[in-house]
């Protein structure tokens, strides 16, 4: 369907695609190659599986631009309803996140640097490279931690849009801004009190899956502003 028609479409499919591509460095690779206080062992993953790491770098810069891609769908979307949140939405969900993604990917290519073994390293011993390493990934970990802030905050103006929009369910409005609260919760506990983080976020699963739900109804059903409902009639 032309996304003239349906603009939210357009919007659910860049949603989809983040959903698919998110997961590889934040969920995959960690589970694949680090090793959780054990320097040697995740260094030596990551040197026998350098294109999957690699990978991982090409996952974060996709996403990255991916985020702004949607935000941008999401502004001509929801532009009508309310240009200030719209805005917001471009800010705090696609601009901040994108380069939070391109900070880490500064610090993975330092790990894939060590984990190569260049030679500008020579300097330093191999325990000590194997420290480096560890240092720029729990860099890249905490960075992510931070930046739950942010992936809760843009689910409020983008849960308020759609609860005024009246062309999609306000359910799923009201889903997004408890979302929100999900991720800023997570975000805290992640600083306050760092070893009930994974408890606190199984707890709030159910709250997370807003964004999901979001992503299947425009992939699904789409989204129709009137006016662009009106020019479709009009089109035709």
């Amino acid at each position: 369907m032309p996304s003239i028609r349906n603009p939210g479409r357009i919007a659910g499919l860049w949603y989809l695609l983040l959903t698919l591509l998110g997961p590889v460095r934040l969920i995959y690779i960690p589970g694949k190659l680090l090793a959780t206080d054990d320097p040697r062992t995740t260094v030596a993953n990551i040197a026998a599986n350098l294109t999957l790491f690699r990978l991982g770098i090409i996952a974060d810069i996709l996403c990255a631009v991916i985020l702004i891609m949607l935000t941008l769908a999401f502004f001509r979307l929801f532009q009508g309803v309310d240009q200030h949140l719209a805005a917001l939405v471009v800010i705090l969900g696609g601009i901040m996140p994108a380069t939070i993604y391109f900070f880490n990917v500064v610090n993975d290519a330092g790990t894939l640097a060590i984990a190569r073994g260049a030679n500008f390293l020579s300097a330093f011993d191999q325990p000590q490279r194997d420290a480096i390493a560890m240092l720029l990934l729990r860099l890249h970990n905490d960075t992510n931690t931070a930046a739950s802030m942010l992936w809760g905050l843009w689910l409020l103006p983008l849960g308020l849009l759609v609860y005024r929009s009246r062309f999609m369910p306000r359910f799923i409005g009201v889903w997004l801004m408890i979302n929100c609260a999900a991720y800023v919760i997570v975000c805290l506990v992640g600083w306050l009190a760092p070893q009930y983080q994974g408890r606190v976020f199984n707890i709030e699963t159910p709250a997370t899956l807003g964004e999901i739900v979001m992503m299947l109804w425009l992939v699904i059903k789409g989204a129709k502003p009137p006016q662009a409902s009106a020019s479709a009639q009009l089109a035709t």
